[in-house]
């Protein structure tokens, strides 16, 4: 993970752990840590979220959802989306690749999202017997209802395509020009006032009407205390670490 600034006005947070950018309980809270940092420079206008390698993320660490982990990796993830979805200053995600679970939800807390043509977008957790609790808050209010709980329920994923169709990208370009677009759009942005681009953020953030904060701190809490208690969600955990199929309860 590293933070930089790559033109005026214009800062960038990259996953840097390929292939897959999986998002640790320590990687969170330094993704946190760096917004907290950019936050801070009075120069900032925009912020540019990135990843190395082929994917994006394809999601948490499974293990850190396990019993002995899972009561502060919930919780931190939790933080780190609302990090993203709170900053004062617009957030672009450059997508390519798998964007699955945890990095679709961190996506999902942007203010734009520009996908590459080979860009995949889903929410696999039914499958491991989970659920996204970040996902269960947003991902309502950048498609419509009914796709957005038909990922999270089937844990099926939608090509950049289906989500540009979903309005959960805003535009896809090929994979050699994505990063190009991205600071393109950061720059254009960048030429702006500051106090102008933090009050149209709140009021975008005002006038969807949605406490998303609310939403996340409910959703994660109910993961922690009643989802995590059950069988069936260690189970779909341990089988997806074990590379077996899960044994689900018959309650």
């Amino acid at each position: 993970m590293h933070a930089t600034m790559t033109g005026p006005g214009v800062g960038t947070i990259t996953l840097d752990a390929p292939p897959l950018n999986i998002l640790t309980e320590t990687l969170l809270a330094t993704i946190v840590a760096r917004l907290e940092e950019l936050a801070a420079d009075p120069a900032l206008r925009v912020v540019v979220l990135r990843a190395e390698g082929r994917h994006f993320s394809a999601g948490a660490s499974v293990e850190e959802h396990l019993p002995g982990s899972f009561e502060t990796m919930i919780p931190a993830f939790g933080k780190a989306v609302l990090a993203l979805y709170d900053f004062p200053l617009p957030v672009i995600a450059a997508v390519r690749g798998r964007c699955l679970g945890g990095g679709f939800e961190l996506v999902q807390a942007a203010d734009i999202v520009v996908a590459a043509e080979d860009a995949l977008f889903g929410q696999p957790e039914i499958q491991l017997g989970v659920f996204p609790p970040a996902a269960c808050a947003l991902l309502p209010l950048r498609a419509r209802a009914s796709l957005a709980a038909e990922m999270v329920f089937t844990g099926d994923s939608l090509t950049a395509q289906e989500a540009l169709a979903a309005g959960l990208v805003s535009r896809v370009v090929p994979p050699i020009t994505l990063d190009d677009v991205a600071d393109g759009l950061a720059r254009r942005m960048a030429k702006h006032s500051a106090v102008a681009l933090r009050a149209a953020k709140r009021a975008l953030r005002a006038a969807s009407g949605a406490s998303v904060p609310a939403g996340v701190e409910r959703a994660t809490r109910i993961y922690v205390d009643e989802l995590m208690r059950t069988g069936d969600a260690v189970e779909g955990l341990r089988a997806f670490l074990e590379k077996r199929r899960p044994e689900w309860s018959h309650r």
